[in-house]
């Protein structure tokens, strides 16, 4: 025999090769089922995350509420300053489970609008702050990490428009 014929591998049986074949798929298989494995327990969490979420943001608005009737808890009576004082530990608490969930609040007066944070009530129209400015925040903003819960109401400066004289002398002369 030469020496290239002992180099040459017989060819593999047909069984062999339905063999393979058939390991080939169930790899193949295997595979696919981890990945579903993996994709369903991520959207479990992101459900999950969801629902914490949505659930904490039904809250905020309540607390929310409490929180501005209790800023008027100095001008109560004696009897009545004590119940407020009973709500404060209340709202204390609720804001305890809130941190303990990873929920906080941001200051948005005086920083950039930024409409992933922010939501635009009001605009102003004023020379005093740049275009874009958050003046005045009605209602808090929560976020959970980096994901908005819950966006703040703001007024937002807006640029000045100064009106050309003639189309004031126009408005004058109309009226």
């Amino acid at each position: 025999m030469t020496e290239e014929q002992t180099n040459i591998e017989p060819s593999p049986t047909p069984a062999a090769e339905e063999t393979i074949d058939y390991k080939d798929k169930y790899l193949r298989l295997l595979a696919d089922v981890e990945n579903a494995r993996k994709r369903m327990q991520k959207e479990k969490q992101e459900m999950v995350r969801f629902g914490i979420e949505n659930i904490l943001g039904e809250v905020l608005g309540p607390m929310d509420n409490l929180e501005n009737a209790l800023k008027h808890a100095e001008n109560l009576s004696g009897e009545l300053r004590n119940w407020a004082l009973g709500f404060q530990m209340i709202l204390a608490q609720f804001k305890d489970v809130l941190t303990q969930n990873g929920v906080a609040s941001f200051v948005s007066e005086g920083q950039r609008f930024d409409p992933a944070k922010h939501e635009a009530v009001e605009m102003e129209e004023t020379s005093d702050h740049p275009e874009g400015t958050i003046l005045k925040e009605f209602v808090k903003g929560y976020s959970r990490g980096d994901h908005v819960i819950r966006p703040a109401r703001v007024r937002v400066a807006k640029k000045l428009t100064i009106k050309e004289e003639g189309e004031n002398h126009d408005n004058q002369e109309e009226k």
